[in-house]
């Protein structure tokens, strides 16, 4: 698993918040994600992709950084391997919420509310991925997310556990475009 697939699984994890018929509060939120159980080779791939991003030189770390703030997103790296994810959730997202796939390519996404939340479905045809999970909501300012993954990279299947964990902010985003 590269690190681009894994931000694009913790990206579409950030944006499942608001998928939920409930209100939220619309402003900045965080969202911590880590790969909870894979094979001990993605672990491993992730770790190292989590040193060479610790390790980028400035400029292309920079260069990672605006391009992720083109879709209203910043990220750091955070504590066990994972990453923090900050966006902006518009008043218009909030009132109207919906899940977009958050990745590229081919993809559709099925949501069926549950008790506190909802069960998620995506499936991806390019590039190659699938998985299930569940979205708990804490009220309007708090959500958890358990995300089963099931991948293909360089023709190995791959299969990992993605837990995320979102809180409302505040109700300024500053300079924090809201998500695309």
């Amino acid at each position: 698993m590269t690190s681009s697939r894994l931000l694009a699984v913790v990206f579409a994890a950030a944006c499942a918040q608001a998928a939920h018929g409930a209100a939220l509060k619309p402003g900045l939120w965080e969202m911590t994600s880590k790969v909870a159980a894979a094979s001990p080779e993605t672990m491993q791939a992730l770790a190292m992709a989590q040193q060479q991003m610790a390790g980028l030189p400035p400029e292309q770390r920079r260069a990672i950084d605006q391009m992720l703030a083109q879709h209203g997103v910043t990220m750091q790296l955070a504590e066990g391997g994972g990453v923090k994810v900050n966006f902006c959730l518009s008043k218009e997202q909030a009132a109207n919420p919906r899940l977009p796939s958050g990745q590229p390519g081919q993809c559709s996404t099925t949501q069926t509310p549950v008790p506190g939340g909802l069960n998620i479905a995506f499936k991806c045809s390019r590039p190659p991925s699938s998985g299930t999970g569940q979205v708990i909501f804490e009220g309007d300012s708090g959500y958890s997310m358990r995300m089963n993954v099931d991948s293909t990279v360089q023709g190995q299947a791959q299969q990992m556990t993605v837990e995320s964990a979102g809180r409302w902010l505040s109700a300024e985003c500053g300079s924090t475009p809201p998500v695309q």
